[in-house]
């Protein structure tokens, strides 16, 4: 079969093995869909310390059943499915406590450290826990982010335990930061803030409706903004989705004494807490990749058109031009927020 591989920092079309089953919990997907998240950019990069070398990429996807372990019991072979982007067990300490992405047998494996989605098959260990059937009146496309940004962005709103007369401010317009803001007006936040430095995702958030109030830092003085809108106490909770020293240490700062701060952003620096500064402030601070454990919950809510994600992608490609997909998403961030990907 042919798949996209990354190999030296190296993308290109390769011939594999079409993946068959070896655990009794496998399953065998052919792919319909896929998309290209920032953290394939991050493993070219070799920014991923985990990610192994002459791996398929992907993550995010959607197809269709065609194998199943004898162990498979929740799925089976023509159903269509959409994939959460951890493998976990259910099993271990951190599965059973709802920590999927800590699963001492799984986290995130496809596309990191066991061939991913890009291809036209794909094997899918736990196949119980990571796929989740797509129901009828839902398309493949409107499922296609729910195990990987929609997660994120949904994650990312529940730490900061979102209460009805919040304002949560959202640092970052790209997809995971997008998915936060519908995220937080469902979870009830009475004020959403939209933060970007890129002016043509602000507008795009706007076109969206996705917030009450979108602010650029270029230039403008964002803490005194926001306690222009918030009584003078500064943002309830902050959700960072956008991976930049200064979106860091913004977050802090525009977040009231006594705030939740929510970091989803996947950083390529380490980055420093100022405690001199932040003294008194008793701030706290939650941080993970996503524990994408609300895959059923999401596709519920997308069933009952609470959630549409479908916005989101600005181009498609065939899977014959991928790594043409790859160049434009890397090279195109004011227009390019995901690609979909057709098999």
């Amino acid at each position: 079969m042919k798949a996209l591989v990354c190999c030296n920092s190296r993308i290109s079309f390769s011939e594999r093995k079409k993946p068959e089953i070896i655990n009794p919990k496998d399953a065998i997907v052919k792919v319909t869909l896929s998309s290209i998240c920032t953290s394939d950019l991050h493993i070219i990069k070799n920014k991923v310390p985990k990610a192994k070398n002459n791996i398929v990429l992907g993550h995010e996807f959607t197809g269709v059943v065609v194998e199943v372990g004898s162990s498979v019991k929740n799925i089976k072979p023509g159903d269509r499915v959409s994939a959460n982007c951890e493998t976990f067990c259910m099993e271990c300490f951190f599965c059973k406590h709802g920590y999927v992405n800590n699963c001492i047998n799984g986290g995130w494996l496809l596309g990191c450290t066991i061939d991913g989605c890009q291809a036209e098959y794909i094997k899918v260990p736990y196949a119980d826990n990571c796929l989740n059937k797509i129901p009828d009146n839902i398309s493949d496309k409107s499922a296609l982010f729910v195990g990987d940004v929609l997660s994120s962005g949904y994650f990312g709103a529940k730490m900061c335990e979102i209460k009805p007369d919040d304002t949560v401010a959202i640092i970052g317009c790209g997809p995971v930061g997008m998915c936060s803001m519908i995220s937080a007006k469902i979870l009830g936040a009475k004020t959403i803030v939209a933060l970007d430095i890129n002016q043509k995702r602000l507008e795009f958030a706007k076109r969206n409706n996705l917030a009450n109030y979108y602010f650029s830092p270029h230039g403008k003085n964002v803490e005194k903004l926001i306690k222009d809108i918030t009584e003078n106490k500064g943002a309830d909770k902050v959700v960072e989705a956008a991976g930049s020293n200064e979106s860091f240490e913004l977050a802090w700062k525009i977040a009231r004494p006594n705030a939740i701060i929510g970091i989803v952003a996947m950083y390529e620096n380490n980055q420093i807490l100022p405690l001199p500064e932040m003294y008194g402030k008793n701030l706290t601070f939650k941080t993970g990749g996503v524990d994408a454990i609300y895959c059923e919950e999401l596709l519920e809510l997308i069933s009952k058109n609470k959630i549409n994600t479908d916005f989101l992608i600005t181009h498609t490609f065939e899977f014959d031009r991928i790594i043409e997909a790859y160049n434009f998403f890397k090279n195109n961030k004011d227009t390019c927020l995901k690609t979909m990907i057709v098999y």
